[in-house]
């Protein structure tokens, strides 16, 4: 299916899923056999559960069984989060994953990765081994969150002295 198709379905569910505090990631429709597959995926702030996906499904449906975008052929619908492997492209990704490390490509070259601090709509500061760098989101060609398996150095584990065995 076209551009045209996948960006009207996501015009469609934009204000239902505002009204359920989500926003809608993404949407892909790929083929499988004589059906297609509808993917969208949904965020906000403070991260989606398993309600909220269930919520988005049928809210989904209903505007999709009202409109004619998915034509004839049988789909299958998933909902999904976002998901840590989508690239920080608006300001809300941004917001959204302040705290997190972040591995940036600036337009100008080079790499670097920084934990997120702040962001406006126009630019993110980072934080680089203690020194802090904003960067306009214009100049960065691409970023992604990086996982971290081993972050208890920087959280607030407090002190375990006076647990019990």
């Amino acid at each position: 299916m076209s551009d045209t198709t996948k960006d009207r379905i996501a015009d469609e569910l934009t204000a239902p899923l505002a009204a359920l505090a989500l926003d809608v990631e993404a949407v892909e429709i790929s083929p499988a056999g004589k059906r297609r597959i509808l993917r969208i995926a949904v965020d906000k702030d403070g991260g989606v559960t398993l309600d909220d996906v269930a919520d988005a499904t049928r809210a989904i449906n209903e505007v999709l069984d009202e409109s004619d975008v998915m034509g004839e052929q049988p789909y299958t619908l998933e909902v999904t989060s976002r998901g840590v492997d989508r690239p920080l492209t608006l300001p809300r990704h941004w917001r959204r994953n302040a705290g997190r490390l972040a591995k940036v490509n600036p337009v100008e070259g080079g790499t670097f990765t920084g934990r997120i601090l702040s962001n406006t709509d126009d630019a993110v500061t980072l934080d680089m081994d203690g020194a802090q760098r904003t960067l306009a989101l214009a100049d960065i060609a691409k970023a992604l969150v990086q996982i971290e398996f081993n972050r208890a150095a920087t959280a607030d584990l407090g002190d375990d002295t006076d647990m019990e065995d």
